[in-house]
């Protein structure tokens, strides 16, 4: 760990110039994003349009500034998922000071662990849930009432899921933080697994739509990514102990 102790001056200062990089980042994603705002938006919204079906025909916008909206904040998001190996990049190197040799030496996989965990969880709620999901609510159309929903509405479901699986699949990185601060180890973290998974439903239960496919679908992934962070803090965990171990000796000779 570095010996230099940065002012508290110093260090707002630096969170203010990282800050701005991220938010530089995130302009320019956005930009981009922008140009390809309707193929973006209609990526997104083919599970639900397909569980619609010919009858349904397309999304609702009954409001004047409805479909402008929905596209200013379908970029606004989009940006953000392509600013984030910035994002995790920054993250890692503001609190990368404080932390053991061997664990500076962590930061590309770091980078790379998040974004194709992010990644992974946002594909995955895509592909495997919300087809799901959608055919589950157009289940109950009848002869009486049809599906016409609302492209606001739609996309914000949509984006609250992608959100929800993509933060959800970065649980083992917040258990290695957690483990590497001393906060909390592995032994603590096994034991506590019921409470876990306790708070993991109810968790999926506020982050999803009032169905019990996508509620299941974001909990199990959830419960597996949190037994891995357990394996992920009974690693990194050891090898912390065993330099802050080292570090003391050295000061002590």
């Amino acid at each position: 760990m570095d010996d230099a102790k940065l002012p508290l001056i110093d260090h707002l200062a630096e969170l203010r110039a990282r800050i701005f990089k991220v938010l530089i980042a995130c302009v320019i994603g956005t930009a981009l994003a922008w140009n390809f705002k309707e193929d973006i938006f209609g990526f997104l919204m083919k599970p639900a349009v397909a569980a619609l079906g010919d009858e349904a025909g397309k999304l609702q916008a009954i409001a004047p500034t409805e479909i402008f909206f929905t596209y200013v904040k379908c970029a606004l998001l989009t940006g953000v998922v392509f600013a984030l190996p910035v994002i995790f990049w920054q993250a890692w190197s503001f609190v990368a000071p404080g932390l053991y040799p061997g664990e500076k030496r962590a930061v590309m996989p770091f980078v790379l662990c998040s974004t194709l965990l992010f990644a992974g969880g946002a594909v995955f709620g895509y592909s495997m849930v919300f087809p799901l999901m959608f055919d589950f609510l157009t289940g109950f159309d009848s002869e009486f009432v049809v599906s016409a929903w609302t492209m606001r509405e739609v996309f914000a479901i949509t984006t609250r899921l992608f959100l929800a699986f993509g933060v959800a699949f970065e649980l083992p990185v917040l258990v290695f933080f957690l483990s590497v601060a001393g906060i909390v180890d592995a032994p603590t973290l096994f034991r506590g697994t019921p409470y876990a998974v306790l708070i993991i439903f109810v968790t999926a239960a506020l982050l999803t739509p009032p169905d019990w496919v996508s509620q299941v679908f974001l909990a199990v992934p959830m419960i597996g990514l949190y037994l891995l962070g357990v394996g992920v803090a009974w690693a990194f965990g050891g090898n912390r102990r065993r330099e802050r171990a080292e570090d003391e000796a050295t000061e002590r000779s």
